[in-house]
């Protein structure tokens, strides 16, 4: 008798089963990420602060602070505007995050759109997906036109380490927007999410250094700003703005916070 174990192989019927599952998730979840998309466009605040305030604050920075476009020996005969570039990309992903979608998604809460949305298929796994998605996309336009204007403009000639900018930006923007989901999961109205969203997003600014640059911050200011998503995501992009690769440190800390930040958000997010 052959007694020869024969390997259990799943029917073909429930594999094609998943199989087709699978292609219906993934086209829901790309409809839902072009239909947040036109109502980011629809949106005129989220679009000017995701695409247009970048470029417009480097503009404004270049030709209307004294020095700010000079070459400087302090800096080895640079201009000063060159160091602010990855500042103010850092600024646009905590403006984005932390102001514009947390008040767009407690408001669909208050609104109840949220909450007719829990009667159709949507899980609350792929609008977040679909809102990080539609964010991150936006924020990548912004940038270039940031970078594309400071080039024109004022001629700035730097040489990053472009493999390294895109992962810090992208790294920063997804632990931002996870951290914002992850306010908006437990913020019942607008009000009560722009109250959070401030008491965090100002303290991040600090940490990014767009008042005080990193290099002029006591040292133990400076730990507490790496540890931060937003202050390890604009050292990262200066890391990376300079030609260099961003620390482990901090592309360990944006991992860290999507994981920890987008899990918490999927598992505590409320329809209503």
């Amino acid at each position: 008798m052959n007694t020869t174990a024969v390997p259990e192989t799943a029917p073909s019927g429930a594999t094609g089963g998943r199989t087709r599952r699978g292609r219906t998730a993934g086209r829901s979840t790309a409809k839902l990420v072009v239909t947040e998309a036109k109502l980011f466009v629809r949106d005129p605040l989220g679009s000017f602060f995701a695409v247009i305030f970048p470029a417009t604050l480097i503009l404004v920075l270049g030709s209307a602070m004294p020095g700010f476009n000079e070459p400087s020996a302090d800096i080895g005969g640079r201009k000063p505007i060159e160091f602010f570039l990855p500042i103010t990309l850092a600024l646009a992903i905590g403006t984005v995050a932390l102001v514009n979608l947390l008040n767009t998604l407690a408001a669909d809460r208050e609104k109840g759109v949220l909450r007719r949305l829990s009667t159709t298929p949507v899980s609350p796994v792929r609008l977040l997906v679909a809102q990080l998605t539609v964010t991150v996309v936006a924020l990548l336009v912004g940038s270039a036109l940031a970078l594309l204007a400071g080039r024109l403009v004022f001629g700035i000639e730097a040489r990053p380490n472009v493999a390294g900018l895109l992962t810090a930006f992208v790294l920063g923007s997804a632990s931002m927007v996870a951290l914002a989901l992850l306010v908006a999961a437990f913020t019942p109205t607008s009000r009560a999410a722009m109250g959070i969203g401030s008491l965090i997003y100002y303290p991040m600014l600090f940490a990014a250094g767009v008042w005080t640059p990193g290099p002029l911050m006591p040292e133990a200011v400076r730990r507490v700003a790496d540890f931060t998503p937003l202050g390890a995501a604009s050292q990262a992009l200066q890391d990376s703005w300079a030609g260099d690769w961003p620390q482990p440190l901090h592309l360990a800390v944006l991992v860290g916070c999507i994981a920890l930040f987008g899990g918490l958000a999927a598992k505590l997010f409320r329809w209503s």
